[in-house]
Parts: C-alpha cells; structure tokens; sequence
C-alpha cells in the first residue's frame, strides 16, 4: 500500500473514482456538499465542484465520473437522471438528458467519447459531444438486454468494454454479478458470474467495479471478500489472481493511474487506496 486519500470528513459515501490521464490526478464522485474532489498526486485536495443542489448544473445525486482525455470531467447523477460534464476548472458545460432511466456507470474512450450504463434500462450508450462547446453531438444505444448494469470500464488498448450486472436475488440471498466483456464493435467475447467462478474456483464474487489492466486484463473489485481479483483476458476466462486481499473493507470504485498503480476506492472507510503495482 503506497498512500491514503480522503477519509470520512473529506469524501462521504464515495460513489466513483477516475484517473486524470498524465497528471497524477484523482476525481472522486461523493455524497458531500461539492460532489466532486479533484486529489494530486499527493493525496492534497486541489479542487472541489459541482454543487450539492438543484440548479441546471448541480449534481443531486452522483454515481460515478470519468475525466475524458481533453480533460472534462463527466458524471452520472442518479437524482435527476442526467449526465453532466464539468471543465477542468470546474464549470458546468454539458447536461445531457436524453430519456435516461437510470444513468450509473461510465468511462471515457481515448477519443473522449463516453460509454455508460443505463441500470433501469439495462442498456449500454455511447455518447458524443463537443465538451468544449458543450454541445451534444449523439447519445447511442450500443447495447440492450443488460440486467441491470452498473460499472463499465473501456479498454484504452483495444476499445472492449467491461460491464458488470447485477443480477436479482432468489428468496433471501444478495443476488449475484456477471461480468459480460464486448469486443470494441459490441460482440460478446467473455463472460463469468458468480455461479461460475464459485464453480471453478469454490469463490464466491459480488463485483463492484472494474477496470482493464494496460495487457487489457480484466480486474474486478469484490466486495464479498474484500478482494480486488483479475480475472484474465476475456479469451482466457476465467482466471483468478486475487491482486489485493487485505486492506479493504467496501471496495466500490476501480481505476488505474498511468505508472500502473491500481486505484481502490473504499466506500467502507470512506477513502482512496493506491497500490503500487
């Protein structure tokens, strides 16, 4: 473990945590009275924005953030359906409302294009914009028929996308999740749920997050172990490589940074761990 970031008092309920490519930045999507804390490479808060409030451009309720290569920052806000982008000092410059059910998840393309997940609608968009001009170009259904889905990462290298399903509980028990990996042009390449890891690796998972490493390995958070695991190329699902087993307590937000430490943020403590790789 290399640094601790945040913690309670300074990120509440943390929600979504992205890398700020080439600056040693953190975003960090939370439940405080600026939704959005911007954190340096040493652990010092350099920035907050997006107000708590119900104003065009405030955030009522964050899910998650991705901070696109020309360096907007892009949130999902659950309260009010949306998705809002941010400029790199903060202002509002994009809410995008396009009949979105129940935007969660997302993650920024190198071509600052966003992919998200519609959890109500169970589908997965694109969308476009000029952030700059804070113009919206086209917001793309890419796939539909998801369960549920929530974190979605897109692998810098190839351009597959990571979605991760919740699926619904028989009777008593938590439910389950399932990985589902899309190749770069949306055909399915790989899958593994929680029955079948338990099957193969007598593990159970409830993934939270994920993220591609840079060889485009697939790492998922767990919180039913408080695990992050890499479960392999999606040709080589599955695999089980626990990356980090003790330290976490609810690990709900996964990122790496461009030296390749892997980002954990822990919704437990309310904090961001780095690991170094």
């Amino acid at each position: 473990l290399r640094l601790c970031l945040g913690g309670w008092g300074s990120l509440v309920n943390p929600t979504g945590v992205a890398a700020c490519r080439g600056t040693g930045r953190l975003a960090v999507a939370h439940d405080g009275k600026k939704r959005i804390h911007v954190f340096g490479p040493s652990g010092f808060c350099l920035q907050r924005f997006a107000e708590r409030g119900d104003a065009g451009n405030d955030v009522k309720y964050p899910l998650d953030v991705t901070v696109t290569s020309d360096g907007h920052f892009v949130v999902t806000d659950g309260g009010d359906r949306s998705v809002k982008a941010f400029d790199f000092e903060g202002r509002g410059v994009l809410a995008v409302r396009e009949g979105f059910r129940l935007p969660w998840g997302l993650d920024a393309t190198p071509r600052s294009e966003v992919i998200l997940t519609d959890s109500e609608a169970g589908a997965l968009y694109r969308l476009t914009a000029d952030f700059g001009r804070g113009e919206l170009k086209k917001c793309q259904m890419i796939r539909a028929q998801l369960v549920n889905p929530r974190a979605v990462a897109v692998c810098q290298t190839s351009g597959a996308v990571a979605v991760v399903e919740h699926l619904k509980a028989q009777g008593l028990n938590k439910g389950s999740t399932r990985v589902k990996i899309f190749s770069a042009e949306m055909d399915l390449i790989g899958q593994i749920d929680s029955f079948g890891l338990n099957l193969v690796f007598s593990s159970k998972m409830y993934a939270t997050a994920v993220a591609f490493d840079k060889e485009g390995r697939v790492v998922v958070t767990d919180v039913c172990n408080q695990t992050v695991i890499c479960l392999g190329k999606p040709e080589e699902f599955p695999m089980f490589n626990p990356l980090i087993s003790h330290g976490l307590s609810y690990p709900v937000g996964l990122t790496y940074m461009a030296n390749d430490s892997l980002v954990v943020l822990d919704s437990g403590d309310h904090s961001i761990k780095i690991f170094s790789s």
